[in-house]
C-alpha cells in the first residue's frame, strides 16, 4: 500500500524594504532553505542572490493560491510585504487552502512603521485603501475622524488626496508622507495639507493625517438637505467636545416624540451647535424655535449653523435655564439635552410651562438620571414614557465592514393632559 505524502507546509514571511537584514534569524534561514520563493517582483528583487528558484505574481491573490496548491511537494516561503496577517495575504489563503498548511512569520507592517515615524499611537484610527475603496467614501470616514492612516494608489498619490480634502473642506488635519519606510532612503515630510498638495512622492508610501485640536468640524454642502435626520458631519460642532452633538438616529427618534408641528413653539434647551433645533425650526416653518445654550463657543455655532441652513425662525438665546426662558412664550414642544444633576428639576419647571397636551423629550446618558426623571414625569403626567436606544454605525476598515457603538442613550418623553372639560369636551 503506497503511503501518500502530506503537503509541505508554507512559510508566509513578512519583509520590509531593508530586506534579508530587518528578518529575524529564523525567518532569513526559513528563506534560505526555500526550495521556492514565490511573491511580486518588489519582494523577489529583494532575495534575487539566493540560489532558490523564484516564482513571480501578479496582485492576484487567486494565482498565488494556485500555485501554492500545485507545489504541494515543495519547501515554499511566500514573501509579502509588511504583516501577512494585516489585510494582507494570509487571510485569503487560510480561507481557500486551509490553514493547518501555513506559518506566518510577520514583519512589521508599513502602516505600524509610519504611525510609530510620526509618533502617534494608531488604534482608534481610521484606516483605509484608496486601491479598494473610492475616493468619496474615504473622504466621508475622513472627515469624522482624529487619526487617519491611508495606503494611496498611483492615480491618488498623497498630493492628490491632499488636494481632494482641500476641495473639500477638510483642511484641519496635519499630514505626513512616510516614504521607503526601513530603507536606506527612508523619508518623512511633515506640513499643511496645501505644502502636501504642492509636491509629489514616490509610489511606495503611506499617508498619515492627524486633526488639529480645537479646530471646528467644516459641515458639509447642503445641497438637498434633508428635512431631519441630516448626517451629524452636515453640523459645523467644536472640538475637542465633538459627540455632544445629538446623533443623527437619536435626533429623528427625538423630533418624532416631540410631533414638532408646522406651526409649534419649540424650546431646545442646551441646544449645543444646534442639530435638534435646526431640525425641528425646518419643520415648524411657521412657529418659532428659541434654542437656549450656556456655553460661549457653541453658542456662536449653533448661530453659524442656523445661518447655513437658512431658518430665520430659529431663534438662538446665550445663558441659562431656567432663567432666560421667563420671557419666552409657552411652548408646544421642549427638548432637554440632559446632563448633569440639575436636569431632572429643568425638565419639572419646562413641563410646567407647557401648554396642555404639549410634549417634553429629554436625552441622557445616565442611568441615575433617567429613573429618576422617569419617575418624576410620572407624578405629573400618566403619559410618560422612556426608551434606551443602543445604536452601531457601520464603518469600512480597509476591506471590512466593522461597526463603532454609540453611548446608549435614554430617553424621556412625556404629554401634558389636557384640562378635564376638554377631553370631556
Amino acid at each position: 500500500m503506497t503511503q501518500v505524502e502530506a503537503p509541505r507546509r508554507v512559510h508566509i514571511i513578512g519583509i520590509g524594504e531593508d530586506g534579508l537584514a530587518g528578518l529575524t534569524e529564523h525567518a532569513r534561514q526559513l528563506v534560505a532553505s526555500a526550495d521556492l520563493l514565490i511573491g511580486d517582483p518588489d519582494c523577489l528583487a529583494i532575495v534575487r542572490d539566493l540560489p532558490a528558484p523564484k516564482l513571480e505574481t501578479s496582485n492576484s491573490l487567486q494565482e498565488i493560491a494556485t500555485q501554492i496548491a500545485a507545489h504541494p511537494e515543495k519547501n515554499i516561503v511566500l514573501l509579502a510585504e509588511g504583516d501577512p496577517l494585516f489585510y494582507g495575504v494570509a487571510r485569503y489563503l487560510w480561507e481557500k487552502i486551509g490553514k493547518d498548511r501555513f506559518e506566518v512569520v510577520p514583519h512589521v507592517s508599513s502602516m505600524q512603521l509610519a504611525f510609530a515615524r510620526v509618533k502617534e499611537n494608531w488604534e482608534d484610527a481610521y484606516l483605509a485603501n484608496l486601491a479598494d475603496h473610492p475616493l468619496e467614501e474615504v473622504l466621508s470616514g475622513i472627515r469624522s475622524a482624529d487619526k487617519v492612516g491611508l495606503f494611496t494608489t498611483d492615480e491618488l498619490p498623497p498630493n492628490r488626496v491632499a488636494e481632494q480634502l482641500l476641495a473639500c473642506g477638510l483642511d484641519y488635519f496635519s499630514a505626513y508622507v512616510c516614504e521607503h519606510l526601513g530603507a536606506p532612503n527612508e523619508r518623512v515630510t511633515a506640513g499643511e495639507l496645501q505644502d502636501i498638495a504642492e509636491h509629489t512622492y514616490s509610489p511606495l508610501n503611506v499617508m498619515i493625517l492627524v486633526r488639529k485640536p480645537d479646530v471646528p468640524d467644516r459641515p458639509l454642502k447642503q445641497w438637498g438637505k434633508r428635512l431631519f435626520g441630516n448626517p451629524d458631519e452636515t453640523f459645523l460642532q467644536s472640538k475637542p467636545k465633538r459627540g455632544l452633538l445629538t446623533p443623527a438616529e437619536i435626533r429623528a427618534i427625538a423630533l418624532a416624540k416631540l410631533d414638532v408641528g408646522p406651526r409649534s413653539i419649540v424650546w431646545d434647551i442646551g441646544a449645543g451647535s444646534g442639530s435638534l433645533s435646526i431640525e425641528a425650526a425646518q419643520i415648524a416653518r411657521e412657529g418659532t424655535v428659541f434654542a437656549v445654550e450656556m456655553d460661549a463657543d457653541d453658542y456662536e455655532l449653533l448661530r453659524e449653523n442656523a445661518r447655513r441652513f437658512d431658518v430665520p425662525n430659529l431663534r438662538p438665546i446665550l445663558g441659562r435655564a431656567p432663567e432666560v426662558w421667563t420671557e419666552l412664550p409657552d411652548p408646544d414642544c421642549v427638548f432637554v439635552g440632559g446632563s448633569g444633576r440639575q436636569v431632572v428639576d429643568l425638565c419639572q419647571a419646562a413641563f410646567a410651562r407647557l401648554r396642555p397636551g404639549g410634549r417634553l423629550v429629554v436625552t441622557m446618558g445616565s442611568v441615575d438620571n433617567v429613573a429618576e426623571c422617569h419617575q418624576r414625569m410620572r407624578t405629573l403626567t400618566p403619559h410618560a414614557e422612556v426608551l434606551m436606544i443602543n445604536l452601531a454605525r457601520g464603518y469600512y476598515q480597509l476591506d471590512r465592514v466593522r461597526f463603532q457603538a454609540l453611548n446608549p442613550t435614554f430617553i424621556v418623553a412625556a404629554i401634558k393632559p389636557l384640562p378635564e372639560n376638554r377631553k370631556s369636551g
